[in-house]
Formats: structure tokens, sequence, C-alpha cells
């Protein structure tokens, strides 16, 4: 007689029954199992009940043993013959530690936390068996104390646990996807509901000794990776893993590990890998609901966008991420030009529905375009022509930018816009790089030139900047004060150290600004596997000279620092004009 049972396990439904069979015995192995029938409902779990007047021997009887138990023996297993149609019958393991207990165990309506017992005593037992002769002794003086930690002696005995299936009470059965195909493991009771409380109800019943698990192909493999983990705590993963890994980790509420693998991803976004991930790992987190994760990703992508336009990861992106990336303003790209051309690969290769291409066409900021290339776009760009009755207008208002000064322009239309907001452009007309050989040195200092505004007006007017770097600056309202005593001038107590500094600002007579004021930009490169990326971005207004959290954290005393490139510090400063001081009533 089976009985249903039916388990919500966060990816899906498990489904099972109750059935009754023997226990398997014999060596752990994450073997692969074919020619085993499928249970007939998928995500089902078969659960195998040992009945309640079955006798488990933990070693064999002697002879004596036999003649003062036998009698009571026959009529147990006649009255056990009469109450039940089949039984489950347990042969005797071979001689082993538990051999030398010389008892028998019988699990006859015995209580759980009693079933327990005996269970978590053998795994002690053999954790303390398969302890070195040699094992380390302190011997401790009166007034002497010392700690003993054996923790990670007693991690490899747990683990050494998976490979052993003489003490194991559970068997998990795991089938790949609709396949007949099955990995065994054998496991123990204690250590599966420790760290899984989805384990934990599927062992509500005390008398189940087989679980059979339901997995999609890549979660199948890395099971015994997850039984590892619940075993001993720690596992080695690599990126393409970590997907599929933390799927199970969720499934079975392992959370720990769930924690441990998101912020895994965090730091390993910049890491290289062949067809890329973060942009997988974006919609994972989205599918997910993991928004600090999803935040993550989608900053690095902005921050790095001019990369990952060129890269394989291009054309993976999904539409409503397309959508949210040419939306912001820190996006990292060479030019506007960039971003077009990107967009207009996406849309040949993805082939998106006729709303979602238009506005991602209209998510460009044409204004930042030359006028040259504007023509270029509208005379070659195949997608431009197909599209160009819904984006002609954008067009016409990039023309007119370009056409006459921005305060003329400001009078008229509205530019109080993101259309009027520059990105991060690393071309030489907004900025400069700058590489700062050994920083922790001394102080440096560069100038550089700007264009005054992106307006094909403005062309020929330029922005003149001076920019001072100090590795230990210190502004005055911070610099140690000094008190008088009977010894003398005593340097005052100081809690804030020196940090670093950058400092940018005009060289040229603001008057000529026209009216246009300008937000100054510092990012900050590092490499990582070989390849640079923007690790940080700091922002500050003209009227400021400094930005007071730059580098915060950065040690530039050691070479290994992961702000140094070669012992070298990159940065690339962007002077970005802001038009939204310049609106003014339409006359």
């Amino acid at each position: 007689m089976t009985e249903g049972i039916k388990f919500g396990l966060g990816y899906g439904e498990v489904v099972g029954t109750l059935e009754s069979s023997s226990k398997t015995s014999g060596v752990f192995s994450s073997r692969l199992e074919t020619n085993i029938a499928t249970p007939a409902q998928n995500n089902s779990i078969g659960i195998t009940v040992m009945p309640e007047d079955a006798t488990v021997w933990a070693s064999p009887l002697t002879e004596e043993e036999k003649n003062a138990k036998g009698s009571k023996n026959v009529r147990d297993y006649d009255d056990a013959d009469k109450s039940h149609s089949s039984s489950s019958s347990i042969s005797s393991p071979k001689v082993t530690i538990w051999n030398k207990l010389r008892r028998r165990v019988t699990v006859r309506r015995l209580p759980y936390w009693a079933r327990k017992f005996v269970c978590f005593s053998k795994i002690i037992l053999f954790s303390i068996n398969v302890l070195p002769s040699s094992a380390q002794t302190i011997d401790l003086n009166e007034n002497s104390m010392a700690t003993i930690n054996h923790s990670s002696m007693l991690i490899n005995h747990l683990q050494d646990l998976l490979f052993n299936s003489n003490s194991s009470d559970i068997m998990l059965k795991v089938y790949t996807g609709n396949s007949d195909e099955v990995k065994v493991f054998h496991t123990h009771h204690l250590l599966l509901i420790l760290q899984s409380d989805v384990f934990e109800d599927l062992l509500l019943n005390h008398t189940v000794t087989t679980l059979i698990l339901q997995e999609s192909a890549e979660c199948a493999a890395l099971f015994e990776t997850l039984l590892r983990y619940l075993y001993c705590g720690k596992i080695t993963i690599l990126l393409n893993q970590v997907v599929p890994l933390h799927k199970l980790a969720s499934k079975y509420h392992v959370t720990a590990l769930q924690q441990g693998i998101i912020e895994y991803m965090s730091q390993q976004l910049a890491s290289a890998s062949p067809r890329g991930h973060v942009v997988s790992w974006y919609h994972y987190s989205l599918r997910i609901g993991d928004k600090n994760l999803q935040e993550r990703c989608m900053r690095f992508l902005a921050w790095n966008m001019s990369t990952v336009i060129h890269s394989k990861e291009w054309q993976t992106i999904s539409d409503d991420l397309m959508i949210s990336l040419l939306q912001r303003s820190d996006l990292v790209v060479e030019n506007e030009l960039e971003i077009y051309y990107g967009v207009e690969e996406w849309i040949k290769k993805n082939q998106p529905d006729i709303l979602v291409a238009e506005t991602v066409l209209k998510l460009i900021r044409y204004i930042m375009i030359s006028p040259q290339s504007l023509f270029q776009i509208q005379k070659q760009s195949s997608v431009m022509n197909e599209h160009y009755s819904s984006i002609h207008n954008l067009f016409f208002l990039a023309f007119q930018f370009h056409s006459t000064s921005p305060l003329v322009f400001a009078k008229y239309f509205n530019v109080n816009c993101s259309l009027f907001i520059p990105r991060n452009y690393l071309s030489s007309s907004w900025g400069s790089q700058w590489v700062i050989n050994n920083p922790a040195r001394d102080d440096r200092s560069t100038s550089f030139q700007t264009q005054l505004a992106p307006s094909n007006y403005d062309a020929s007017k330029k922005v003149t900047w001076n920019a001072l770097f100090s590795p230990r600056w210190l502004p005055v309202s911070l610099r140690p004060s000094y008190s008088y005593s009977s010894y003398g001038a005593v340097q005052a107590f100081n809690p804030e150290e020196s940090r670093p500094r950058i400092i940018i600002t005009p060289a040229t007579n603001s008057v000529s600004f026209a009216g246009v004021t300008f937000q100054k930009t510092i990012l900050v490169r590092v490499k990582k596997d070989g390849r640079s990326y923007v690790k940080h971005i700091y922002d500050f207004h003209q009227s400021t000279e400094e930005t007071g959290d730059f580098l915060l954290q950065a040690d530039f005393q050691k070479h290994s620092s992961e702000y140094l490139i070669d012992n070298s510090l990159h940065l690339h400063i962007i002077i970005k004009p802001i038009y939204q001081s310049l609106i003014k009533a339409i006359k």
C-alpha cells in the first residue's frame, strides 16, 4: 500500500510515494545506473520504508546468544509473517567497527530520538576509528591553558563518510531529466537535515530509507558537490557551475550556500570567460529576484559598455536589459556613435518586435553625435531607413541643436531631459587618460583640453583644465593643530589620516563658458585575468574642486594593490557640459 506525499521545493513540486524495499549496502559511489525504470510520475520522490518489525543486526551472534534467544525470535518472526504480506530483510554487514560492538539493535517501535542517537553514534564511532594512532596530544600544566583544534580533521572524517555506505541510513536516487539514468548516493539522515529544511520535511516519516529526486542534467551533474557541502561545508566551484549549483541550493533551502554563491558571483563579474557570463548572471538574478546582484551586474555592464558591445555577450542581451542600459547616463563608451552601431547590430541579429526596435533607437542620444555622422547614418544604415519615420523628429532636433549656441537653443527647447546629458565618453574631445606611475611617491599634475560643448556651433571653442593628484592630501580643516603645555608645543591627535585626493580646476576664465556648467567624472581602471575594466566612477560638480571619497580603500604602498597596473594608477578624466542651467521661458 502506498501513501502519496507532496512537497513544494521552490523550482517546482516534488511528489513522493512510500514504498517498501530493502536497504542497499556497499561502498558509496556516484555511479551511473542505467536500465532502471523511471518513476511513473516526474519530479517524484520514492521513499522506501523499513517495516517496524524488522530487526537490524549490528554483528553476528554467538552460539550461546542464538540458543538463548532462539525461541523468542521464532515467535517474533511468525508474528511478522502473519501481520505483513511482504517484509524487508536486511542482511548483516561484514565485520567492521560496528561488529566490535557485539550487540543487536532492534527497531521495533523504537522512539525516533533513540534511532537518531544510534545513527549519530555510528558517525562518531566511525570518525574515532579512522583517527590516526599518532593523533596530537598536548600536556597541560596547572597554570597553563591551550586550545586543541582538530576541526579540519573532523571535517575530513565527515567527508570520508560520503565514501562509506556501511553507516548510511538514507539512499538518494537522482534521476536526470526524463531519462532512465540515475545517480545513487548513500547518505546520512542527520547530515542531510542539519542545513536543509527541505530534506527535513522529506524525511519527516522516520521509516524512509530511500528518496528519489528529479533534477535537470546540469543540476544532477553537481548534486555530489551539493552533498559535499552538506557534509564538510567546503567546495570548489567554477564560473560555469554557479547557476546550477545555486538552483540546487535554492531548491533544498541551503541558505548559507546560496549566500556564498551570490557573493562569489558579485566578486567574479570581471573574470574572463570564453563567452562571457555577466549578461546571463543578470538574467538569472532577475528570475530569482536578487536585486543586489541584479544591480551589480547592470553597473558592471554599464561601466564597461564599450567592451561589452564588442563581445559575444552583446547578442545575448534581452529586450528589457537593452532598454534599461540605454536609459542610463553612466555608460562608458568611446562616443554615442559606438552605441548606435552596437544597437544596429543587435537589432539585425535578434530581430526584436518593431515596437522594441523603435524604443531602443529612440534612446540613442543623437544630439551627442556630430552632424557629419548623422548624415552618414541617414544614408547608409539599413536599420535607420526601416524605422526612420518614428525617429526623424529626433534627427531634426539634433540638427537644430548643432546649428546654434546652447543659450539660443535653450530659449525655445526643453533641455531638461536625458537627450542633453552626455554619457561617459572616452574620446579625446571629452577628456583625457592619465596614467600615474608609482602613485605613492609624490604629488602629480597634468593639463588637458576639452570642447566647450558637443554642439557643432561651439566646435572651435576649447576649455583648458588642470588636474592635481596627491597620495597623502590633507585639507586645511583636517590638518593637525597644536596645543601648548609646560613641555612646549604638542601636536594634537587627529583621528583622520591623510588619503588620496584629486582636484580638477579650469584654467580658462569662466566668463567664456557662455553659461554652461560642467560635471567632472573620474574613471578608475584596474586589471583582472589580463583584462582592464572600470572599477570605480567618481562624479563631482564644477563648483566642487575635489571628490571627498576618492579611492578611500586604495593602498598604493603595496605593489600587489588591485588598483595598480604595472605599478601605475590608471585614471580617465571626463568633462561633461550640463545644460539644465540654461532653461529659460520661451519668448
